[in-house]
């Protein structure tokens, strides 16, 4: 008989931590949550204090039976789920049915799997948490309440299936919100106005038109950049001021999730569901041969940069072994978490020094192996010393009006970017616009000058220029905002943006930016008018405000749900009358139906979002596709024909877009039914039998499979082309326009997917060209 039972929610996490506890111990999993509340109803009592009606999940009665049989089997029992509010929940639930055991049941949690922390952990055994228990309870029913509340309404208004979410929701407007700013986003033209200068001395350099008339540059057009050049003219070139400023840069904090998160999408194109699911299996153990399973980085849920003495005083020593003793500070670095981030565990770092990226890699994943030499390089970073860069800024003039500046630096001592340099997103600053500094001056080189020195013009240089809008999100800006505005918390991030996927409110388009679907601006529409207060992104965050201060303890949850479902009760009430009826909502046009030529065509709502039909239906049954004008101007789409007949009755069939991409039907739809995917003409590689066609993924890009599917499973993300390799002989081309998975520093354009052979344009360049982007997914 084993003297303790130790039960995690995972069974790979349970296998590392049997390698350190030894034979007095049996450790079991629950599989993630035991309960939960029912699928096919709302499974809260609103008039008994918002009561939960937990039900064992479907497919976990044997877990629980198990369970509970080896928990009369011991002595005591520790329940070491996650250490954060779901894994509370989970201990809660496995409490409740194992506790007929009578036997003493303990909480443990592990905020890394290594032989210290799983022995510290089980030496200090706590009470279950009822607090940080009601925090997630809480939050569980306020999303239920929503949810089952919601969302029969919007099957009643727009169509089956769909859902709303306190948080989900309040995400797809952030995307449908971007995106209805980049279409309201006038640009406005601007010029920059360069000085190619030399001087005694090379190398020549350039230098950026910054005042004029000792008012800040602000050239709009070329009739304004025209006036420069010839104010310029015959003008001298003086040194007017220059500066050399020692500039110190400092190492970025240790991560927090959702830093992880930013930074794993900038280096790597991994989304956040990716990151996450790689860094479990990092805090969870992994197989390192003879030594057996390791977790090598502590645990990857916290929105905390603190880090324990012991990690700091390794992190130290190493750096001091590696890099040498002067790159190691005088003091430790230390990091301010900011104002109501969670503290209850350390950032995310390393276990252990002793097991650097070079020596486990061998028995990592692609994927664990990026993710942890990230983590494990920011890590050491943070406590290094600061890069140092010698800056210099040189004010330059051109006569009495014109003043130019240049400026530029030097590394003088690497510090922590020896090791890591945090990557940033793209903004929406014009070039230029500070006065006459560029991004990217750190690596520019300035000649030797002083003040007075005279300056030789080599040549001017103008360029047109457009503001841009703002740009959509990727993974790593779209969890930047989710966490600036206080919408949701660390372990719900990479959900929060699967759900949104999964739900087709948003799509991803192949450069990785999230872009909202119809569907999804639809919904948030009709959201935003009826439930103005659940859509507020102020409101939302305030809710994680309250749901922080329930598992503080300074908050009571049955008060935050009745403060809640008050207000939400009457406008769910008045919205049930009030929410237009999208599913049947007809809008007229002035297109008269080219098959009866009796009625007009109206904008209707079907499962594929909106369409023309014919005001004549049922008697009439013409649909078409339409696209509004900039001008919004109602304009058919003309079927593109493909060229081959219906095999049902011969008539001609066309090529039409559809929940899952293009596909062809037959033009006498729908009198004829009959639809065929597009074919591409080439035969599977894979199984010779079938046709590569052309889909379309859950997350809106475009793929091609073999027609047999799921018979061959072959596909691939480049469009192949029906012409064969004059090089090698290869059955077909492919038209790659970006690079994807498995194509860095492949050429891009109609190539061979065999010997990268590229067929070249009539101008004697590739066909295309393209930018590296995000792994496909």
């Amino acid at each position: 008989m084993s003297k303790a039972l130790v039960i995690v929610e995972s069974p790979a996490k349970a296998k590392t931590i049997s390698k350190y506890l030894g034979p007095d111990f049996e450790v079991k999993a629950s599989v993630g949550h035991i309960k939960d509340l029912p699928k096919s109803q709302l499974g809260v009592d609103i008039d008994n204090d918002f009561t939960p009606e937990y039900e064992v999940i479907d497919g976990k009665g044997k877990v629980v039976a198990d369970l509970r049989k080896a928990s009369k089997e011991v002595d005591v029992i520790y329940l070491a789920p996650d250490p954060d509010r779901e894994g509370e929940a989970i201990a809660w639930h496995i409490q409740e049915e194992i506790i007929k055991s009578k036997k003493p049941i303990f909480r443990v949690m592990f905020n890394e799997i290594t032989q210290r922390g799983v022995t510290q952990a089980i030496a200090q055994p706590q009470p279950l948490n009822l607090k940080r228990y009601e925090s997630q309870q809480a939050r569980r029913i306020l999303d239920r309440l929503v949810g089952y509340q919601i969302s029969p309404l919007l099957w009643d208004k727009v169509k089956r299936g769909l859902s709303a979410g306190r948080v989900q929701s309040v995400a797809v407007r952030l995307v449908v919100e971007r995106e209805q700013a980049i279409r309201a986003f006038k640009p406005e033209e601007y010029w920059n106005v360069d000085a190619e200068l030399s001087a005694a001395l090379p190398p020549a350099f350039r230098a950026r038109l910054s005042r004029v008339d000792g008012k800040k540059a602000d050239v709009r057009t070329a009739v304004g950049a025209e006036d420069v050049r010839q104010g310029i003219a015959g003008q001298t070139f003086l040194v007017r001021d220059l500066q050399k400023k020692e500039r110190k840069r400092a190492p970025a904090p240790p991560f927090t999730t959702s830093k992880l998160q930013q930074e794993a999408s900038r280096h790597f194109g991994f989304n956040a569901k990716r990151t996450m699911q790689t860094a479990q299996r990092l805090y969870e153990g992994v197989e390192l041969g003879d030594e057996g399973a390791v977790g090598l980085i502590t645990y990857m849920r916290t929105d905390s940069v603190r880090l324990s003495d012991d990690a700091i005083t390794m992190a130290r020593a190493y750096i001091a072994e590696k890099y040498g003793p002067a790159e190691v500070p005088a003091q430790p670095n230390v990091y301010k978490t900011k104002k109501g981030a969670q503290d209850a565990h350390e950032a995310i770092r390393p276990t252990s020094m002793d097991y650097p990226p070079e020596r486990v890699k061998a028995f990592l994943s692609p994927d664990q192996a990026k993710l942890y030499t990230l983590v494990w390089r920011r890590f050491l970073a943070c406590q290094m010393n600061p890069a140092i860069y010698d800056a210099t800024s040189v004010d330059i003039t051109a006569g009495p009006r014109f003043e130019f500046r240049a400026t530029g630096s030097v590394l003088r001592a690497a510090g922590f970017e020896a090791v890591y340099r945090e990557l940033t997103d793209e903004t929406n600053e014009p070039e230029g616009t500070g006065e006459g500094e560029d991004a990217g001056d750190e690596a520019r080189r300035l000649p030797a000058m002083a003040k007075g020195d005279a300056l030789a013009l080599v040549r001017l240089h103008t360029e047109q220029k457009f503001t841009k809008p703002p740009p959509r999100f990727t993974d790593a800006t779209l969890v930047k905002e989710l966490e600036e505005k206080g919408i949701g918390r660390p372990s719900t991030y990479a959900s929060i943006i699967q759900v949104i996927l999964d739900k087709e409110y948003v799509e991803k388009e192949k450069a990785g930016r999230f872009k909202p679907t119809e569907l999804g601006e639809v919904v948030t529409e009709l959201l935003v008018q009826n439930f103005p207060e659940i859509l507020d992104v102020e409101f939302t965050a305030e809710m994680e405000s309250r749901l922080d201060q329930v598992e503080e303890g300074t908050f009571d949850w049955k008060k935050l749900l009745h403060q809640f479902y008050g207000p939400f009760k009457a406008t769910l009430t008045t919205a049930k009358e009030s929410m237009r009826d999208i599913k049947r909502e007809e809008i007229p046009t002035d297109v008269v139906c080219e098959k009866c030529n009796q009625h007009t065509m109206v904008i209707k709502w079907g499962k594929n979002g909106r369409f023309l039909g014919c005001s004549g239906y049922p008697e009439c049954k013409n649909t078409k596709e339409y696209r509004t004008s900039d001008e919004g101007q109602i304009e058919v789409v003309k079927d593109e024909l493909a060229g081959v007949d219906c095999p049902t009755c011969n008539a001609p069939m066309a090529v039409r877009n559809g929940r899952f991409g293009r596909f062809l039907a037959c033009t006498r739809y729908p009198e004829c039914k009959t639809t065929k995917p597009l074919d591409t003409g080439v035969t599977c590689p894979k199984c010779g039998k079938g046709q590569l066609v052309e889909k379309r993924s859950k997350k809106g890009q475009t793929f091609y499979s073999c027609s047999t599917f799921p018979a061959c499973d072959h596909a691939l993300w480049d469009r192949p082309i029906a012409e064969p390799c004059p090089n090698c002989e290869h059955a077909f081309l492919v038209e790659r326009l970006k690079t994807g998975r498995g194509t860095r520093g492949k050429p891009l354009g109609v190539v061979c997917p065999s010997c990268d052979w590229v067929k070249q344009a009539a101008g004697g360049g590739p066909t295309a060209e393209g930018e590296d982007e995000a792994d496909a997914e």
